[in-house]
């Protein structure tokens, strides 16, 4: 895999430098800081800025690229034994994937299932979480509805985030729980809604629509989490 840009890699140059095979530099470092990695075990190479902008099809890449570990998905069964879980269902976009990715590390999730797709672009979802996705188990598993009913059974509550639940603030949230996140355009279908435990949504202070997913999703995590 390969990911590009400063915070994510040096996010894994920190938490995670057995994961990185090689990095390539395509800008000039102090020396104390080349030094210092290339004392840390893993191969460096200085590589010209277009070559550079080559291997990343020219994305803004700040100088920095490596190849990393493939990151390795996790079984969603192993998951029915945690205490909060959160299910993204149809959601596409890599760019929200990263984020969520990253806030439910931040938030105490112990594991991120995507359904409703048969694949995603990891190393995209690698990049734009900075790293984080090594740290969150992450499973993809096609149907939500078999995700929701082996939760169910196996003692989850779940909760669902549409503009028509009740305020979180409102909600006591407790014991083994999932969170399930729908589609930017569509949010959670109605078969979805239908079959959860409580819909919770965000009280907003002034009339707007809705907030973007990854930020709902990171208020409701919060919210969610075990004090």
């Amino acid at each position: 895999m390969l990911i590009y840009a400063k915070q994510p890699i040096y996010y894994l140059i920190k938490y995670h430098p057995q994961k990185i095979k090689t990095l390539y530099l395509a800008k000039e470092l102090e020396k104390k800081e080349y030094s210092r990695l290339m004392k840390m075990g893993f191969e460096v190479k200085r590589i010209p800025s277009d070559a550079a902008g080559k291997m990343c099809k020219n994305a803004t890449h700040q100088g920095f690229l490596a190849e990393v570990e493939d990151y390795t998905l996790h079984d969603f069964k192993t998951f029915l034994d945690k205490g909060f879980v959160l299910v993204l269902s149809g959601l596409t976009d890599v760019g929200n994937i990263g984020a969520i990715v990253r806030s439910a590390y931040a938030l105490g999730v112990d594991g991120v299932v995507a359904c409703g797709v048969k694949k995603l672009p990891l190393e995209a979802i690698l990049r734009t979480s900075t790293g984080a996705l090594f740290d969150m188990p992450f499973s993809i598993e096609l149907n939500v509805h078999n995700v929701m009913n082996d939760l169910k059974t196996s003692g989850f509550k779940t909760y669902g985030a549409d503009m028509g639940g009740t305020d979180i603030r409102d909600v006591q949230v407790s014991g083994k729980r999932a969170l399930f996140l729908g589609s930017e355009g569509d949010g959670l279908s109605s078969r979805v809604i239908s079959k959860l435990d409580k819909v919770v949504s965000i009280s907003m202070s002034h009339q707007f629509d809705s907030l973007n997913v990854s930020v709902a999703g990171a208020i409701l995590m919060d919210r969610m989490r075990d004090e």
